[in-house]
């Protein structure tokens, strides 16, 4: 992946975010599309070699959309802002999520407001067994990569059908559960990147694994 060539056509498509500049450099776009995605493609191969449960997620299917949904959010600009992708993927949440842009990047992974029915089943799984995900989540390499889960929206009380003594009333009051780590530019472009991005894999993997398993089950 040519990672200077592709944040260079970001930072000239957020300075010129309509639909005749992209039209008009439309063959760099794709260009630097089809190296991400051959980059995909190489991570997605080595990411399977070493987890007997990823997903095959060619870099096609890894690959989100550039172009922003105006029709429920008509304010936003008409182009991201970044290249968007999620590996490991059975469905777009609880992927390996990995973004490329102009003024973030990084790798991250979980649910983020997730479906009632989803969110339902994640707190069964901590009510069945919470110990386990704080385990996961208190594990010192575990919070040296992502320190804490984002921060999100939260009820003000305890969920329907639970006291607001539970023993794991701080997790059930979430809305969503996701974790990101960060990296620079300069990280980005070393000849370790590929590596970086193994071992943020498999350090989350845990993490994700609990979760995708509570919505499954």
């Amino acid at each position: 992946m040519n990672f200077t060539r592709l944040q260079t056509f970001l930072s000239a498509l957020q300075k010129n975010n309509n639909k005749d500049w992209m039209d008009a450099n439309r063959s760099e776009y794709k260009a630097v599309r089809d190296s991400f995605i051959e980059w995909l493609d190489q991570m997605n191969t080595k990411l399977a070699a070493l987890d007997p449960d990823y997903f095959d997620t060619p870099g096609k299917r890894a690959i989100n959309r550039i172009n922003n949904n105006l029709m429920f959010h008509p304010n936003k600009p008409v182009y991201k802002d970044h290249f968007g992708s999620g590996l490991d993927q059975v469905t777009k949440q609880g992927d390996f999520y990995i973004e490329i842009g102009v003024n973030a990047i990084f790798m991250g992974g979980g649910y983020w407001h997730p479906s009632s029915k989803m969110l339902k089943s994640i707190r069964d799984a901590f009510d069945y067994n919470g110990e386990e995900f704080k385990a996961i989540l208190h594990k010192a390499s575990f919070k040296k990569c992502f320190g804490n889960m984002i921060d999100g929206p939260q009820l003000k009380t305890a969920p329907r059908g639970y006291l607001i003594t539970h023993p794991h009333i701080d997790l059930l009051k979430r809305k969503s559960f996701a974790v990101a780590h960060y990296i620079t530019k300069e990280q980005a472009l070393a000849p370790d990147l590929d590596q970086k991005v193994i071992e943020i894999y498999k350090e989350m993997l845990p993490f994700r694994r609990y979760l995708n398993q509570a919505v499954t089950v």
